[in-house]
């Protein structure tokens, strides 16, 4: 397996724990992972990198503990995880990262108004920060209130220095295709795309949309890519076999049907085709 594949599966293992994800690849989704943390280093309100020695002793010491906090959240024992934050804030009180990650480790534990107080404080300490203007908007999109998560990303998005563009980009169009607002939700998914071409789980949200609003010929060459591809799994099968259905290629289904069959026999997707649940 190359090292593109590794690292999305990897992905895909931190989401299945933030379980954040409403539309396709309910494996994949979303773009917190990465967010935890600031990687500018900014302190306060400056955006500007901090380098090793403009770093305090207490903020090298806080970062420690902070990376001992991430790694704990990312294999889901928020429980340690948290206990570590706990020793990082009582070492630097003003660390808007450990924010930032609180408001990860509430919002997996799906208690709003904790992470909605933790990205607060991480924003009023460093109100530019992308990452967490990000992950805030993320939680705002679950809480349905799509115009304010909508704001949020593209403050976002106004960072040029920004190195996760691609990513909020998707988020965005995932959220705006859960508001209805399918025009919109194109746009930033092709946005996203236009970042970061190989990535599968834009590719994939992309064919879901367009096969939605029946653009047939758009949908099957998204989709072909990714399930021609090792970083295919039921779930594209499953949308390539109703992409080629709908297009009335019948070679496509049977090697696409054989193919989720061989690989995924005890897939859920692998049962709504036997029940033939097309339109589900």
């Amino acid at each position: 397996m190359n090292a593109r594949a590794q690292s999305y599966l990897n992905l895909l293992l931190i989401l299945k724990q933030l379980t954040l994800v409403f539309i396709g690849f309910p494996a994949f989704l979303l773009a917190l992972h990465g967010c935890a943390a600031n990687p500018s280093g900014a302190i306060g309100n400056s955006t500007e990198p901090l380098t090793a020695s403009d770093e305090p002793e207490s903020r090298k010491r806080a970062r420690i503990r902070m990376e001992l906090a991430s790694g704990y959240f990312e294999q889901g024992q928020t429980n340690v995880a948290l206990d570590e934050l706990k020793q990082v804030l009582s070492i630097d009180p003003n660390f808007p990262d450990a924010y930032n990650l609180r408001g990860l480790i509430y919002l997996r534990l799906a208690d709003m108004r904790l992470a909605d107080e933790s990205f607060r404080k991480a924003l009023a300490i460093n109100p530019r920060e992308p990452s967490t203007l990000h992950n805030y908007g993320w939680m705002l999109c679950q809480q349905a209130r799509f115009a304010d998560a909508d704001a949020y990303f593209g403050q976002a998005l106004a960072s040029p220095l920004y190195g996760g563009q691609a990513k909020t980009w998707l988020t965005r169009g995932l959220c705006q295709m859960r508001a209805g607002q399918n025009e919109a939700a194109e746009r930033s998914l092709s946005r996203s795309l236009e970042i970061d071409a190989g990535n599968p789980i834009t590719g994939y949200n992309l064919s879901l949309l367009l096969f939605q609003r029946n653009e047939l010929t758009r949908a099957q060459f998204y989709i072909r890519r990714i399930n021609n591809s090792e970083l295919a799994n039921a779930e594209t099968l499953w949308l390539g076999v109703k992409v080629e259905r709908k297009m009335q290629n019948t070679a496509a289904v049977n090697q696409l049907t054989e193919q989720l069959k061989k690989r995924f026999p005890n897939s859920k997707e692998l049962t709504s085709l036997e029940r033939g649940a097309f339109d589900e």
